[in-house]
């Protein structure tokens, strides 16, 4: 699969579980809306009372799973909080993939991480052998 065709699988699926670390080492995921650049970047908001907000400003690894039917894709990567030009870059990426995120846009807790993927793996056991690679992350 190439990184084209990645964003477009992620593009039209949409929804992930993410998940984060505690700093007490307990597991938390939390499903959520994920929009995707061209450049493979994962953007998504939250507000500042979440769990995933405060592991990730703790600790900015974050892994996300995908999914429809038979198909998945497992990624691990670095999230950060972008600010000036690059997060309004983001934020438009979002509420293009998510209209919603316009009216959270002005929620004085609303925040965006951006996820520049480290490995990512996709599997498609519809096949027969079932179909698992790795994408150049």
């Amino acid at each position: 699969m190439t990184r084209a065709e990645l964003v477009a699988l992620l593009r039209d699926l949409k929804f992930a579980v993410e998940a984060t670390v505690h700093d007490d080492g307990r597991p938390q995921a939390a499903t959520i809306g994920v929009a995707v650049t061209d450049e493979l970047e994962l953007v998504f908001d939250t507000v500042m009372t979440t769990r995933k907000w405060a592991n990730l400003r703790r600790d900015p690894r974050i892994a996300l799973t995908w999914w429809r039917r038979d198909l998945t894709v497992q990624l691990e990567g670095v999230a950060d909080e972008p600010t000036g030009d690059e997060l309004e870059r983001l934020r438009a990426c979002y509420v293009a993939a998510f209209p919603g995120g316009v009216a959270r846009a002005a929620w004085p807790t609303i925040a965006y991480f951006r996820v520049r993927p480290t490995w990512i793996r996709v599997s498609d056991f519809a096949q027969d052998p079932p179909v698992i690679e790795l994408v150049a992350a």
